[in-house]
């Protein structure tokens, strides 16, 4: 099956044999509410840690129509401090490590469930994210999308065209959870692995430069 595939204005590439995405300005977009279109989930990197800019940016989030939360992260939780400044906010901790390895059925059955539940009010806009928005949050998204019946290239190009730093490091393992858990059609879900897998091959983000990028502003 033959795949559109379209120039983000914010993405540019190495030139090296491998060509790999280098999204413009990595940092800019660690903390920038992405929401991904045809849905109402949003994607980003973590609040700040503490503070005053914690508060100001839990409000940004709030004043883009964020209602519930799903933090992904295992190193952190931001539950009490929402629940201060925010008690109509809806928070779920669904914790995991991001050390390359796979993830879990389990982990997606939680933080998906958590997203659906919210969904249930079509005024809801759940915001699913991580510590950089790179590689667990966008790739729970994509979890989400799944179950709400998107295909899964469809779905991938969606969040990378609302995040470009979204590696989506996991998406195969959401795919593979989805096939279990749908009871998907051998031969479809061969043909879903096949396009997914083709489709990251050849639309790949240049992670180790993004995170670099991020590690900077995040250490400056």
């Amino acid at each position: 099956m033959h795949h559109q595939t379209h120039t983000n204005p914010h993405v540019h590439t190495t030139a090296s044999t491998d060509t790999q995405q280098r999204p413009t300005s990595p940092a800019a977009w660690w903390r920038r509410v992405c929401p991904i279109p045809g849905t109402r989930l949003a994607v980003s990197g973590d609040l700040p840690g503490w503070g005053q800019a914690l508060a100001e940016h839990l409000q940004h989030w709030v004043d883009n129509g964020v209602t519930h939360i799903v933090d992904v992260r295992c190193e952190w939780s931001d539950e009490a401090e929402v629940g201060r400044l925010q008690p109509a906010v809806t928070y779920h901790w669904v914790g995991t490590d991001d050390d390359g390895s796979g993830q879990p059925d389990e982990w997606f059955d939680a933080g998906v469930e958590a997203a659906l539940e919210a969904m249930g009010d079509p005024t809801a806009t759940t915001m699913i994210h991580c510590h950089m928005g790179v590689n667990r949050g966008p790739s729970m998204a994509f979890a989400v999308m799944l179950a709400l019946g998107w295909e899964p290239v469809r779905a991938v190009e969606a969040i990378r065209s609302a995040r470009p730093i979204a590696a989506v490091l996991y998406g195969m393992d959401a795919l593979d959870w989805w096939h279990r858990r749908s009871a998907t059609e051998p031969r479809v879900a061969a043909e879903q692995r096949a396009a997914l897998s083709e489709w990251l091959e050849q639309h790949p983000v240049d992670v180790e430069w993004v995170i670099n990028r991020i590690r900077r502003a995040e250490y400056s």
